[in-house]
């Protein structure tokens, strides 16, 4: 048993088609919004790195400035770039693929709340950072055994107000900004030179998806969030 899915988003962005081409078709644009790190071999293919996974997909569609697709049966992507007035630029996204196994239901869930996470950082991206370069930071934290208690104590570590948010992580800056997004398994924030992200790991712990756009030593911050992450006890 499996199911099939299909999902479209429709961003209307203040950003050229040359910055959204960037930001898509690019491993370091990529690396500014989506996850881990990734390469891009113009044509051919699509090289995701995270948490120990490389997926490599390939190109199916390169049309430089205006359409760009690329996956599997498992999961495809297609973006189609269209210019507007003054500068703007609308992004449509096409998320499509197959699930396999009795539990896709689970699976599916927790990946259209994470998926509704990317697309928009990407809209944020664009809107707040088109053009810049990102380094990505990943951290997992303990593994989640009761999410809405984990969440609550998540909220309260990141010194959540209303839309706002600011807090002090121990050898690492001062973060003070807005909130972008959230759902019931994520939160994005953004700052004047960063992007930070939570989420609920599938099957797996509390993650922390960043991209700093100031100069940082991606291990070490890594590594400065990881033990943020385990010292907060979000268990």
């Amino acid at each position: 048993m499996g199911h099939e899915f299909s999902s479209v988003d429709e961003l209307h962005v203040d950003a050229t088609p040359d910055q959204v081409w960037q930001a898509i078709a690019t491993g370091p644009g990529i690396d500014s919004w989506f996850m881990g790190r990734n390469e891009v071999s113009p044509g051919e293919t699509v090289r995701t790195a995270f948490g120990g996974y490389t997926p490599e997909h390939p190109v199916t569609a390169w049309e430089p400035g205006r359409r760009l697709a690329y996956g599997d049966d498992r999961i495809a992507y297609e973006f189609l770039v269209e210019g507007r007035d003054q500068g703007s630029t609308v992004v449509r996204v096409t998320t499509s693929g197959f699930l396999e196994g009795d539990d896709w239901a689970d699976e599916y869930e927790a990946m259209t709340r994470g998926g509704a996470l990317f697309i928009q950082t990407l809209a944020t991206y664009l809107d707040h950072f088109a053009g810049r370069v990102a380094t990505p930071v990943t951290a997992f934290g303990p593994m989640i055994t009761d999410w809405p208690h984990t969440r609550a104590r998540l909220m309260a570590a990141i010194g959540r107000d209303g839309d706002r948010v600011h807090f002090a992580p121990a050898d690492l800056p001062v973060v003070d900004g807005v909130v972008y997004f959230e759902n019931e398994d994520t939160i994005g924030i953004r700052t004047d030179d960063a992007i930070y992200r939570f989420l609920r790991g599938f099957r797996g712990p509390v993650m922390a998806c960043h991209h700093l756009f100031a100069e940082t030593d991606a291990a070490a911050t890594e590594q400065a969030w990881q033990t943020w992450l385990t010292k907060e006890d979000l268990t």
